[in-house]
């Protein structure tokens, strides 16, 4: 079976209706008239690149040194149109920048969103809809990349009232995800999500999944804030999710095929631990470096890459630090039950966001 990039590279014209209805290719066609037919045939994919944390007005680098802007970059070697997604808009333009440097022929697109609020989501989703309007590109997305991540050493909470952490690394990814499920199911190809997780997720033993605890503020109580406690439920939080969807996704009917994969790149070295003292991230990546078990980003991106270009069928899968490799994450991230609890809960919370500012639902 090909994989999604070989199928991208095949030209327009070699796809008939019955390839079409199978699920075999995956590519935007670049301009379409307005009465629907198509302008030219150049095979296009277009991608949309979750928003990155690293990417942040108060970032300690630059975004090129993150696995989301090296997940960009290779993503754009393989033909991909980028869509990128982040708080600060200087840095979405030297990441842009960047990129173009080490790949010209790159197609990008930068929007400003912050996953914090569910304002600013719903804004950026109806920019891209306005965008893809004005462009004459179908009205639809191929890929969805939530990559959005952030270890805080400190309690701080959204003006919504969640815990930030939490918000970045599960709920925002979240409603971010509801909010675009309408583009990613109205493409006329297979679509697909992938959710960055993390091994760590395997670390949480006792496992809450009410308003409380998703929102964080169970947390406020403490005398001193559990983030490694909170980051790895975050992430364990965004596997119930992604196998939950890929449930439901597969007892929907139609011809439209939309998968969810996870992907853990391992261990990275990124600007994740920017918060935690210098010495301490000094000699985590150094034990961590003679061990061999510290990867650069454009050597952690394989396991998102792995993710982003299986094949068609493939969903509900976990792939872990690259080379095509696929394993089961831990027991409790299969639990049904807990799963089903989670996405009520998580449903509500979108629910009463989207009332509280009177926006849209993605259904």
């Amino acid at each position: 079976m090909a994989n999604l990039r070989e199928l991208c590279l095949m030209d327009f014209d070699e796809f008939n209706e019955n390839r079409v209805e199978k699920g075999l290719a995956v590519f935007m066609v670049n301009r379409v008239l307005e009465d629907g037919h198509l302008k030219h045939t150049t095979p296009m994919k277009e991608i949309l690149l979750a928003p990155q944390k690293l990417s942040c007005p108060f970032a300690l680098s630059p975004a090129t040194s993150g696995l989301g802007a090296a997940t960009a970059l290779a993503l754009s070697k393989h033909g991909f149109y980028v869509v990128l997604a982040g708080r600060s808009r200087h840095l979405l333009l030297k990441t842009m920048s960047e990129i173009k440097m080490q790949n010209e022929k790159a197609l990008l697109k930068a929007f400003q969103v912050d996953l914090l609020s569910i304002q600013s989501i719903l804004d950026f989703k109806n920019s891209l809809q306005l965008w893809l309007q004005d462009s004459k590109m179908h009205p639809s997305v191929q890929l969805l990349i939530n990559n959005a991540g952030i270890l805080a050493t400190s309690s701080r909470f959204t003006l919504e009232g969640y815990d930030q952490m939490m918000a970045t690394n599960y709920i925002g990814p979240f409603f971010l995800t509801q909010m675009l499920l309408p583009l990613l199911k109205n493409s006329p190809f297979p679509s697909r999500i992938v959710n960055v997780s993390s091994f760590t997720h395997r670390c949480v033993f006792d496992v809450q999944v009410d308003e409380d605890t998703v929102c964080g503020n169970c947390f406020r109580v403490l005398d001193q804030y559990p983030c490694s406690s909170i980051y790895e439920y975050s992430k364990l939080c965004l596997l119930l999710f992604s196998y939950e969807l890929h449930r439901k996704l597969s007892l929907e009917n139609g011809s439209h095929k939309l998968t969810v994969i996870v992907a853990d790149p391992g261990v990275v070295k990124t600007n994740i631990m920017r918060e935690v003292p210098t010495y301490l991230a000094r000699v985590a990546f150094t034990i961590l470096r003679l061990l061999r078990l510290l990867q650069l980003p454009k050597d952690g991106v394989n396991s998102i890459l792995d993710a982003a270009l299986a094949s068609p069928e493939t969903s509900g899968v976990y792939f872990f630090g690259g080379k095509g490799r696929m394993v089961k994450s831990s027991a409790r991230s299969y639990n049904t039950k807990l799963a089903e609890e989670l996405w009520e809960t998580s449903s509500n919370l979108f629910l009463k966001s989207q009332i509280a500012i009177g926006g849209e639902t993605s259904s």
